[in-house]
């Protein structure tokens, strides 16, 4: 078999930092803890990163290129209830994956200028996604609600979808890793999200949305 190349100082740099922030939250992740779990001398991290802002910002430009392919509305057709449902369950799979980012939020924003800038960017285009698929839902007839309704509904939808981990978490963080809370935490952000739409869906919409939500909560 032909074999794998090994990966490179760099790279395995980040993929261990992001597991460290994740699972013991930023604030309490350092440079010498990150080189002692990857067994190099600090300087060796050095040459490769300036300093842990460093290293977070190169991880978040991983997430935008992967978040970015995610953040499109369908274009040959309209947007239904189940392309809302699969575009919020794969999101919520994505910021799980880089949760750090949304537990440790305020505390990153108030020392991180540049994700300051990219995370505020970040939260318009997912209102902007939001909009666009309430905005197919509507002109298939199937979401009834005012221009202003459906701007308040799509900003709502992203502040749930940002803070519901961090709100999962408060609520048993001693398990919070483990997969079967992940999974339940995942599914159960879905429907919280989706619920915001309810009192506008009509018709088959409504219908779908009440059989998903019934697989949701059950599984």
């Amino acid at each position: 078999m032909e074999r794998k190349p090994p990966r490179r100082t760099r790279e395995r740099i980040l993929e261990l930092s992001l597991r460290l922030f994740n699972d013991f939250g930023e604030p309490n992740v350092n440079t010498t803890l990150i080189s002692d779990e990857m067994n190099i001398s600090p300087g060796n991290l050095y040459y490769h990163f300036k300093n842990k802002d460093d290293i977070i910002n190169c991880i978040f430009q991983q997430f935008e290129r992967e978040i970015d392919k995610l953040l499109s509305v369908p274009q040959d057709r309209t947007a239904n209830v189940e392309d809302a449902w699969l575009f919020l369950h794969v999101l919520f799979e994505l910021v799980w994956k880089y949760r750090f980012f949304y537990r440790d939020l305020n505390n990153l924003l108030a020392n991180n200028r540049t994700l300051e800038v990219k995370f505020k960017q970040l939260l318009g285009q997912k209102v902007k996604v939001a909009r666009g698929l309430c905005e197919g839902l509507q002109k298939a007839g199937e979401l009834s609600a005012s221009p202003r309704e459906i701007e308040s509904l799509a900003t709502n939808m992203v502040v749930v979808a940002t803070y519901w981990l961090s709100y999962s978490y408060v609520l048993d963080p001693r398990h919070f890793n483990e997969p079967d809370v992940v999974g339940a935490a995942v599914q159960r952000g879905c429907y919280q999200v989706m619920a915001l739409t309810a009192p506008y869906l009509t018709g088959e919409s409504r219908d779908l949305f009440e059989r998903l939500a019934a697989e949701y909560l059950t599984d």
